[in-house]
This record gives structure tokens, sequence and C-alpha cells, in this order.
């Protein structure tokens, strides 16, 4: 394959969060279910999953970029990220359905960005602002988890919140 970054339209001192993001927008372009090319969509993905192994690999981009961690937690910003956090066996407009739904269940709607994002306010397992993110994945859609706390509360444990999505996406009817 070619220089991944350059597949991307990014420079290769891009940060892995750059990565993500031009994934995403790609995806939106490119993806089967937006009307794009199949062949497209897995080139973007391998590249994305080929830029991504070269930074976690760069030792300097490692500490220099924090989001190149699977996970990230930072107490006194009250921010914490899992990405990516889980796979979900289905697209992601019927992912980000199901998402819509079980939000409802454990909190509620604050903002969307159909099928790529929700916004919303958890009141299980714990009280706090928590981001979805969606990314097409071969016939998957994968979620990355960033939640936020509330004014003098401590992030909620993030594995806690992610089995609480997945215990919940669980119980949906798929049917």
């Amino acid at each position: 394959m070619s220089d991944p970054f350059s597949i991307l339209g990014l420079n290769d001192t891009a940060t892995a969060a750059a990565v993500r993001t031009a994934r995403r927008e790609l995806a939106k372009r490119h993806h089967p279910d937006a009307g794009g090319d199949a062949g497209m969509m897995r080139k973007i993905n391998q590249a994305a999953g080929e830029a991504l192994q070269a930074i976690a690999n760069s030792a300097s981009a490692a500490e220099s970029d924090s989001q190149s961690v699977s996970e990230f937690h930072d107490q006194t910003t009250g921010v914490s990220r899992d990405v990516p956090s889980f796979t979900v066996e289905a697209l992601p407009v019927e992912t980000f359905q199901a998402l819509l739904v079980v939000s409802n269940w454990i909190g509620e709607v604050l903002d969307d960005d159909p099928p790529y994002r929700l916004d919303t306010h958890l009141h299980e397992p714990a009280q706090c602002w928590c981001r979805l993110e969606l990314v097409p994945d071969a016939g998957a859609s994968t979620v990355s988890i960033t939640l936020a706390n509330e004014a003098g509360q401590l992030v909620p444990d993030i594995e806690q919140v992610r089995d609480t999505w997945i215990e919940q996406l669980n119980r949906y009817d798929w049917r």
C-alpha cells in the first residue's frame, strides 16, 4: 500500500486524533451506505489502521499525543476517552438507531449528528456527559466513548460506562 497518511490527506506528522477525524470524514463520503465504493472504503480503513499503528510505534509521537493511547483519562480536566471502545456488528445507521433508543433508557439525548455522533447525558451507571462516535468498519460499526464529569463530580469509570452501553444494546430488539 502507498503512504497511508497521504491516502487520508494528511502528512506523516499527523496525530492519532487527526487520523481518526480524517477517516470519519472520508467515510461520510466514501462508505457504500453513502453511495460510495466498498473498495475505496476498505482502502481508507486500511490506511487509517496503518497510520494509527505507525503513530503508536513512534515513541516521540506517543509522548506528544496523549490520544494515541487507546484509553485516556485525566481526572483534573474531568475527561476520559476510550478509542475504540467496542464494535457493533451492524452498519452505522442501524447502530446509531439502537444507540439512540438505548440512550433514552440510561439517560437523555443532548445532540446528535446521525449516524456518526451522539451526545448524551447519562443517568446510569453514573451522572456524566457522554459522546459516542461511530466509524463504519467493514459491515460493522466501531464506537468510541468520551466522558466528561459534571461539576464537582469524579469522571465515571469508562469501562463501567462501556459495559452499561453493551449490556443495554444486548437488550435491544435488533429485528
